[in-house]
């Protein structure tokens, strides 16, 4: 996988609210994946649902990190540490984990918050997260970024939750997975793991219990919350998903050799053949990894995931020609996947195909704007094009979704100079240079 650092917001104009906000010291990295993100999306919709949100406006995103935590801060994203998804035993763990964050949300305890921080301006090292929302993306096989800073007050004002809130999103998260037909004993299970953590010294702790209190009687109230609303049997297609994502997930995160080991233990025969894949492709046993994804495939001809890891290992083994055409036919099974067709534009434009791969990154663009990598390509397919005016604002905006402002401004005031005045995007080009003046006044 690929990593670059973007923080995260629905549109640039929102930029301008980071304005309150430091810049951050350090940032933490977003895995992003199509095939993961799917998987995702797949246990959690029916969550979401029942607390009445909306499974295509909260993005449930993995953030590159071992340690056991899960948090929200903004109601449009919901973040898990890969290390909890690693440690995490069950779909209803994983969904119990979504429905108490999604509590979070629909409660109401992350608009108080963040409304208080930001008329108060009192919270430093945030950098644009406040201001970036919740979808950073990357390719299908890239990263995003997460402007948090390091600065522990910060992240405690942020992040923290009180007793009151957590028993309140204990009730509700129970409610909804019942609803959602997710088995409420998976919070339970979840809780279970941080159990005896309180009484060590807060340096030895998980994240997730320095952001949600835990105590004896927390644990006592959601036992009676399981008791009173019953346990579910486990949903196949929920069982399934969690085995791919848990699987896809372990190979690129545990070393190949520990993956290679454990392929008997992956649940279902196509799953095997995928981490295999990925295993003897970061063992550089090309052929190998081929062989076994096209098994994969063989056994799953129209998931599109699947073509769509075909593409990712040929592209970076620089076999161009056939990773155009293992993408091409990932994008014709799922034509809207931002990331697949992130992947396939990357494709086109390695292999030299450019006027090619501008309609389908700006496809791309299109779904998820906030993906970093893609920006950078369309920036390279716009100058290769001879189009320096694009270039430069998508250069811009690549920046500014950076935390890099400056810089930003810099690409913007040049691309204004040579877009059409008040077309689109001269108009975006605008935006990313008065966000950038802005953030220039504060220092």
């Amino acid at each position: 996988m690929r990593f670059h650092r973007i923080p995260r917001r629905a549109s640039i104009p929102a930029l301008l609210l980071a304005l309150v906000l430091a810049l951050p010291a350090q940032a933490a990295s977003l895995l992003r994946d199509a095939d993961m993100e799917y998987a995702l999306r797949q246990m959690a919709a029916p969550v979401l649902r029942a607390a009445g949100l909306s499974p295509d406006r909260v993005k449930i995103l993995i953030v590159d990190d071992s340690s056991l935590n899960a948090f929200v801060i903004s109601n449009d994203a919901i973040f898990l540490h890969y290390g909890l998804i690693n440690k995490l035993g069950s779909a209803a763990m994983l969904q119990g984990v979504i429905a108490h964050e999604a509590a979070h949300i629909t409660n109401g305890h992350i608009t108080r918050r963040m409304g208080n921080m930001a008329n108060a301006r009192t919270v430093t090292g945030l950098g644009l997260a406040l201001a970036v929302a919740a979808a950073a993306a990357g390719g299908s096989d890239a990263a995003g970024g997460i402007a948090i800073g390091s600065a522990s007050a910060a992240q405690r004002a942020l992040l923290g939750h009180t007793r009151a809130e957590e028993a309140s999103a204990d009730q509700s998260g129970i409610r909804y997975m019942k609803s959602a037909g997710a088995s409420p004993q998976g919070l339970l299970d979840t809780l279970k793991i941080f159990e005896g953590q309180e009484a060590l010294n807060i340096g030895r702790q998980d994240p997730y219990l320095r952001s949600h209190p835990l105590s004896r009687d927390r644990i006592r109230a959601v036992e009676g919350y399981v008791a009173s609303y019953g346990t579910l049997p486990a949903d196949p297609a929920a069982r399934y998903w969690f085995a791919r994502l848990k699987g896809k997930l372990t190979a690129y995160t545990r070393a190949p050799s520990w993956t290679l080991r454990r392929l008997g233990d992956s649940g279902y025969a196509d799953i095997a053949l995928l981490r295999e894949a990925i295993a003897q492709h970061r063992n550089s046993r090309t052929k190998v990894a081929l062989t076994a994804i096209d098994r994969a495939i063989a056994a799953r001809p129209k998931d599109a995931f699947l073509h769509d890891q075909r593409g990712q290992i040929l592209l970076e083994t620089r076999n161009f020609d056939a990773a155009v055409n293992a993408y091409a036919r990932g994008v014709r099974l799922a034509p809207n996947d931002a990331l697949i067709l992130s992947g396939y534009g990357r494709a086109l434009l390695a292999n030299g195909q450019v006027q090619q791969a501008l309609p389908v990154l700006e496809k791309s663009r299109r779904q998820d704007f906030r993906d970093g990598s893609m920006l950078r390509d369309l920036a390279t397919a716009y100058a290769k094009a001879g189009q320096t005016g694009m270039a430069a604002l998508v250069t811009a905006e690549r920046y500014a979704l950076g935390g890099r402002l400056k810089d930003a401004g810099i690409h913007a005031k040049r691309a204004t100079g040579l877009l059409a005045t008040g077309s689109g995007p001269w108009q975006r080009a605008q935006d990313v240079l008065i966000a950038s003046q802005r953030a220039a006044k504060r220092k």
